[in-house]
């Protein structure tokens, strides 16, 4: 059975980078030592600290939550890093006018 990893890394300016692999080894090998890419997000933001990385069986798993993951803020990331479930429920509430929650 394939096993596809989503990771969340930490840079060195404190920015997030959220990425998806099948070899998370390989992939963390990459983003710190590779010369290849200085176009890429981290080439330029190392040190590098791996701080989620969650292990899904089936592919399209994995990467709709890559998806969704990259759309998140930075504070719902840290929530989710931090296993602070309260403070992601707490983000996650959408607060747009509009929403039905928030109409009176």
């Amino acid at each position: 059975m394939k096993t596809y990893y989503v990771y969340i890394i930490q840079c060195s300016d404190t920015t997030y980078y959220t990425g998806m692999t099948n070899n998370i080894n390989r992939r963390w090998q990459e983003h710190c030592y590779s010369e290849e890419n200085p176009d890429s997000y981290t080439y330029k933001r190392k040190p590098l600290k791996l701080v989620f990385c969650e292990i899904f069986n089936d592919v399209n798993q994995a990467y709709a939550f890559e998806r969704k993951l990259k759309k998140w803020s930075k504070a719902k990331k840290e929530a989710l890093i931090n296993q602070n479930w309260d403070k992601l429920k707490e983000l996650a509430v959408c607060k747009n006018e509009t929403h039905f929650s928030n109409k009176k």
